[in-house]
């Protein structure tokens, strides 16, 4: 993974409803990010084509929507994940840990800009 400024979108499997996308900071084996409602923090080790890592997320602003109901009901959120990565893009598949739920998701990312 080369450092930079990548988009992400995040897809949650198995049945579960629900998706997010923002952005991600890398830059050596750190991580920050964010979007519109959650703000994302953790680290990842490289290895050949290879990368894995940790984050932890939490919301910063109340959804606007009164109907739609965050996954994390508002509780800090650890995750792991690992993948592949090209150039300029990755793929990580991961479980992320809402209370005493484990929740499974995919997320893809594309480089936008040199750090």
């Amino acid at each position: 993974m080369k450092n930079g400024l990548y988009s992400i979108h995040m897809h949650m499997l198995d049945g579960v409803r629900g998706r997010d996308s923002g952005i991600l900071v890398l830059r050596d084996g750190v991580l920050i990010g964010g979007g519109p409602y959650f703000w994302s923090v953790g680290s990842y080790t490289v290895g050949d084509g290879t990368w894995k890592g940790q984050l932890t997320t939490n919301q910063h602003t109340p959804l606007a929507d009164p109907f739609v109901r965050p996954l994390s009901a508002g509780q800090e959120v650890s995750s792991g994940f690992s993948g592949t990565f090209s150039d300029d893009r990755a793929e990580v598949f991961g479980t992320a840990l809402v209370g005493t739920r484990s929740l499974s998701f995919r997320a893809t990312l594309k480089k936008l800009a040199d750090d």
